[in-house]
């Protein structure tokens, strides 16, 4: 058993696979061309690392690195797509009345906040909808916590939109 031979299969899996989460993500939100380019990539990143457990197929432990270098790639992947936090997220908050200020102090931190109010199990609520780039999800959890500990809180990706305050914006 080599050690080479081993440390390049984990290398190559978790290259590839890694590589792969990441199209794919970028394929399901459009980025086509760069999903494309990085197929290519991925692709012989694929054969020679296939080629190097199917050449040592006599050392079992060459197919067991093999398969946990592909769940640490998936893991490797998705981390990188949560940094890199791309598209947009709509986020739904509902709140109490005694909260009727969160839609101003949101808009005064430059967030476009859509609000109505709506009906709940113990009375009015008041519901925002809020769309924004990912990357600002989490300042936009804490600023609303920050105003209300018990709000509850609902997030979406949306696929397209069209016109309002992101538009206007960009």
């Amino acid at each position: 058993m080599s050690i080479a031979v081993i440390l390049s299969i984990i290398a190559l899996q978790i290259a590839y696979v890694t590589l792969l989460s990441v199209r794919f993500i970028l394929m399901v939100k459009g980025f086509r061309y760069i999903a494309a380019l990085m197929s290519a990539v991925e692709i012989g990143i694929y054969v020679t690392g296939f080629k190097l457990v199917l050449d040592n197929l006599n050392q079992p432990v060459n197919l067991a690195v093999y398969c946990l270098g592909y769940a640490a790639g998936v893991l490797l992947g998705v981390r990188i797509e949560e940094r890199l936090a791309l598209g947009y997220i709509a986020i739904q908050v509902i709140t109490k009345d005694e909260i009727a200020h969160l839609a101003d102090t949101l808009r005064s931190k430059g967030y476009g906040v859509t609000r109505w109010v709506g009906e709940g199990r113990e009375g009015p609520r008041w519901v925002h909808t809020v769309v924004l780039p990912r990357k600002r999800q989490q300042q936009l959890f804490a600023d609303v916590l920050a105003e209300d500990p018990n709000a509850f809180i609902v997030s979406y990706e949306p696929k397209v939109f069209h016109g309002g305050f992101l538009a206007r914006r960009s």
